[in-house]
């Protein structure tokens, strides 16, 4: 029984890594929404851009707010690391599957990246204690 409960009760320890958890799985219930409203409604695709904005910067706060949490000091900094590593991911994905280049866009989205998520952190550090 102390095997099935130790399994079940499975948990990221490092606050990165559960903050990136929580990120993605955010990204992929928001994507799942806005896959649903282009399905049920009449929006086009061209109208998604403002809201997976959104759902980007709701993601890196959650995973920065998870980080800031499970960290024990400097949640700025969980947080901040946390949506930068995010950033990344994307970027690395949109380089990988849509060919996209990278520019100086993309540092401003770095660095938009960083500030929401130590926002995220901040939040989560003062909200464990």
């Amino acid at each position: 029984m102390e095997l099935i409960r130790r399994w079940c009760s499975f948990r990221l320890a490092h606050p990165i890594l559960s903050g990136l958890f929580y990120a993605f799985a955010w990204m992929l219930l928001g994507a799942l929404i806005l896959s649903l409203l282009l399905w049920l409604t009449q929006m086009q695709e061209q109208d998604l851009s403002l809201y997976t904005y959104i759902v980007h910067a709701f993601a890196m706060l959650s995973g920065g707010f998870v980080a800031g949490k499970r960290s024990t000091n400097k949640g700025w900094y969980q947080g901040g690391i946390t949506g930068i590593l995010y950033g990344l991911i994307v970027l690395l994905v949109g380089f990988l599957a849509l060919d996209a280049g990278m520019n100086a866009k993309d540092l401003l989205h770095l660095g938009i990246a960083f500030v929401i998520g130590a926002g995220g952190g901040m939040f989560g550090i003062n909200l464990s204690k």
